[in-house]
């Protein structure tokens, strides 16, 4: 067999795929020019939506995918991939909890007429936007908004030639804590550090920002003793609320909680 057909059966066949988001954690990769050759010669990426408009092949085995399902063509490219792909990775809040997107999930019915008058055809048939997990089985995740392209790395290199590497628990507070922080809590303002799942090395407190939570809740928050926190500082539990809702809204952490708070109503 020749050398370049030999190579092609053995590298990884590789897709990337963009549904609704603004394509940021895609660019991110891209940013990383002194490293993006080195980690592109392990793959051979087939298709990448944001880079080229040659159609997607029908097989290949690790499928890429940044942003939410906003539609029902979305919907069933996802369930495409899942059934083409040996490997699915999710990179970005967009596409792991439905980012940006899912600020509209709540009482969507009305939320396309805010905006149009007639929905365009182009839109197709719109359905409440949710994360692409909670459409298929996700192999691996990629969190933040936008992704760490150091993250991306590790968790491709996974997916490519396997890990033991369990899933992050921890808070992102805990990071910060390492760092040496000055807490947000004790300058008087809210900090989603204590509920959000760690990972990002506390990137945005370190630079002076509360966290905002974009890459989730922890499978292990408690949401309620992280409120009891609030009111201990002083600050407004509904902000904290308020502000949790950007990044998971269609988290069924939050919204199973926020039912069963009204069904006890």
């Amino acid at each position: 067999m020749p050398y370049q057909e030999r190579r092609r059966s053995i590298t990884p066949r590789v897709v990337v795929v963009g549904l609704a988001s603004c394509f940021g954690c895609q660019l991110q990769i891209t940013n990383q020019e002194q490293y993006l050759t080195d980690v592109l010669g392990q793959i051979e990426v087939v298709y990448w939506q944001m880079t080229s408009s040659e159609p997607m092949p029908d097989s290949f085995d690790v499928a890429v995918i940044e942003g939410a399902v906003t539609n029902r063509e979305s919907e069933e490219t996802v369930r495409e991939l899942r059934e083409k792909a040996s490997k699915i990775i999710t990179i970005g809040a967009c596409a792991v909890t439905a980012g940006i997107p899912g600020i509209a999930a709540k009482d969507y019915e009305d939320r396309p007429h805010e905006v149009y008058n007639t929905i365009p055809e182009a839109c197709g048939e719109l359905i409440a936007p949710r994360s692409v997990g909670s459409v298929i089985d996700v192999d691996y995740e990629v969190r933040c908004c936008p992704i760490d392209f150091y993250e991306f790395v590790q968790v491709l290199s996974a997916a490519l030639y396997g890990s033991n590497h369990k899933l992050r628990t921890t808070t992102m507070c805990t990071e910060c804590k390492q760092k040496e922080n000055i807490c947000f809590y004790a300058k008087g303002e809210i900090c989603l550090g204590l509920v959000t799942v760690g990972g990002c090395q506390a990137r945005c407190p370190s630079l002076g920002r509360p966290c905002n939570g974009c890459r989730g809740i922890s499978p292990s928050a408690n949401l309620e003793s992280a409120r009891q926190s609030v009111i201990k500082y002083g600050l407004s539990v509904d902000e904290f609320n308020e502000k949790l809702e950007m990044f998971n809204q269609t988290n069924t952490q939050f919204t199973g909680e926020e039912a069963a708070v009204e069904e006890a109503r």
